[in-house]
This record gives C-alpha cells, sequence and structure tokens, in this order.
C-alpha cells in the first residue's frame, strides 16, 4: 500500500469512526496496518487505533498500540514522532493506573524540548502528568501540572485542552473536599463545550456532566446531580464509551447511597465493578468498594433500626 493510499484509508476509518461505526473504522485501520510499507502512515493509523482503543475502555490493546507505535518512532528517526509516541504510552499507562509509569514517559516527553510537536503537546503532558499524581493522591504536584497545562491551553487558545484540565480540576478539588471548586471547573468545561464545541466530540460535553454529577452529589444536590448523570450516561451509551459508562454507574449508585437507598445502590455498584474490571481501572474498583462497604454500613444501621422492639 502506497503513502497516498495509506493516507486515503486512514481517512475512511476516520469517516467511519466519527459516523459512530467503530468497528468498521477498525476493520479499515488494521488492514492499513498490516498492508502500508509507509512508515510514517503506520505512525498515524496506530494513533488513531490508540485514541479509538482508549475511548472503548480497552487500554491493554490501547498499551499495545502504544508500544508497537514507539517502535515505529524509533524508525523514523524523528524526534517529533518520538514526543507523540511517548505520550501515548504515558497516556496508555494512565488508564490503566501505573501512574509512576505515566509519570516517567511524560518526563521523557518534557525533555524533548525544540521539537515543533512537544511544544504543541506540552499541554496534554503536564495534563496527563497531573492525572497521575492524582491518582497517587500527590496534591501539591498535580495541582502544578493542571496550571501549567491550563496555561498552555490559554497561550494556545486551546479550547479542548482547556476543557479536559476543567473537568480534571473538578475531580481534583472533589478529592481535596472543597466542593465549590468542584462544581466550578466542570461548569466551565460545560460553558466551553456550549462556546466553542459545535464541532467537537460528543464525548467533552458527557465528560464536563459527569464531574458536574459529582459535584452537585457531593453539596448534596441530588436531583441536579441525577440529571447531569444521566445526561453523561446517554451519550456514553450512544457511543459505546465503557470507561465513561462505568463512571456514570458509579455515580449513579453513589446517588442512591447519599439517599440511603441501599438495595438501588448495591446492583449499581455491581455493574460498576464489572465494568471496572474489564477495563483494568484499578482506582475505579477502589472508588466502587467503598461505595459498598458504606453501603453495608448503612444496612447494619437500617437492620438494627427495624430489629429494635417498640416502646410502649
Amino acid at each position: 500500500m502506497g503513502q497516498d493510499q495509506t493516507k486515503q484509508q486512514i481517512e475512511k476509518g476516520l469517516h467511519l469512526y466519527q459516523s459512530n461505526q467503530t468497528e468498521k473504522a477498525l476493520q479499515v485501520w488494521m488492514r492499513v496496518l498490516e498492508k502500508s510499507a509507509d512508515p510514517a502512515g503506520r505512525f498515524r493509523v496506530l494513533g488513531c487505533l490508540i485514541t479509538a482503543h482508549a475511548e472503548m475502555g480497552r487500554y491493554k490493546d490501547m498499551l499495545k498500540f502504544a508500544v508497537v507505535q514507539i517502535d515505529t518512532a524509533r524508525e523514523l528517526e524523528d524526534p517529533n514522532y518520538l514526543t507523540e509516541g511517548y505520550l501515548n504510552l504515558a497516556r496508555s499507562n494512565e488508564k490503566l493506573c501505573e501512574f509512576q509509569k505515566t509519570i516517567s514517559y511524560c518526563k521523557t516527553c518534557l525533555n524533548m524540548q525544540g521539537t515543533t510537536v512537544s511544544l504543541q503537546l506540552n499541554g496534554q503532558v503536564s495534563l496527563s502528568m497531573g492525572n497521575a499524581f492524582l491518582g497517587l493522591s500527590i496534591f501539591q504536584k498535580a495541582l502544578e501540572c493542571f496550571e501549567k497545562a491550563l496555561r498552555y491551553a490559554h497561550n494556545n487558545d486551546d479550547k479542548m485542552l482547556e476543557c479536559r484540565v476543567c473537568c480534571s480540576l473538578g475531580n481534583f478539588y472533589a478529592q481535596i473536599k472543597d466542593y465549590e471548586k468542584a462544581l466550578f471547573f466542570p461548569c466551565k468545561a460545560a460553558e466551553l463545550v456550549n462556546d466553542y464545541g459545535a464541532g467537537w466530540s460528543l464525548k467533552y460535553r458527557a465528560m464536563s456532566q459527569y464531574h458536574m454529577a459529582v459535584a452537585y452529589r457531593k453539596l448534596g444536590r441530588l436531583a441536579d446531580a441525577m440529571d447531569c448523570c444521566e445526561e453523561s450516561m446517554k451519550i456514553a451509551l450512544q457511543h459505546g464509551d465503557r470507561p465513561l459508562q462505568a463512571l456514570c454507574l458509579l455515580c449513579f449508585a453513589d446517588i442512591h447511597l447519599s439517599r440511603r437507598d441501599v438495595q438501588t445502590a448495591f446492583p449499581r455498584y455491581d455493574s460498576a465493578m464489572s465494568i471496572m474490571t474489564e477495563i483494568g481501572n484499578r482506582l475505579g474498583q477502589i472508588q466502587v468498594l467503598l461505595g459498598v462497604a458504606k453501603c453495608w454500613m448503612i444496612q447494619k444501621e437500617l437492620d438494627k433500626v427495624s430489629n429494635k422492639p417498640v416502646s410502649a
């Protein structure tokens, strides 16, 4: 397969993918990978496969393609390709909760300064590193990385990156229990989607709605939390976004837990755990188990009350 044909087939796959025909797109891209003799084309199609598998929650496959992409980048002997390849390795490990590896690969990216690609990708690298530090509960370093990513987004007028950073900041502030800021940042992300996101993937809207749902729940605004989570879940189901489906199920369960409705919460925790295990989100599995433990504590209290004899 020649260079022009490779390019045409990659574009065909992108069109199918954007039309929600994911499996057909994957088949087209896999044929390109098997038949193309053009290393630059192979590198690009590997990038498409990495993104698609990330959105489907197939993180082990995502990592497998990222490793092949790094080998292709070395073959091309171009630091621009290497920088992008290391970022994809970092992102793959971040999804698999291998946070120390993520930080290591991000540092490799940042050390490869001077390339045109590194200047464009530094914001994404800082965001990925911030997510990894947050996963390790190293809050000060996480905040520094998010603020750096936000500066890159502002300096480059990159609204998509700004939206993603705002969602991560929402997650950050939810974890340190500053719930007003935990709501402010995903609301800002939702504004960006409304103002600039006409041509963006719906995942940006879904992502902002999910983080708003988490913040609303923490603030005790459970009806608002349910509305946002339902909106996010609807988009996740439309697009076959398994990772987001798992997070929404966890959020639904947490909302029912806040209402002390443990019988409704339990099956949602079970469903969330099933997907978290399937995709390899170990941090998500821990969050599910914490919710289940709280359910059992509430169940014990309720049982005590119901078994208590009524005084005359």
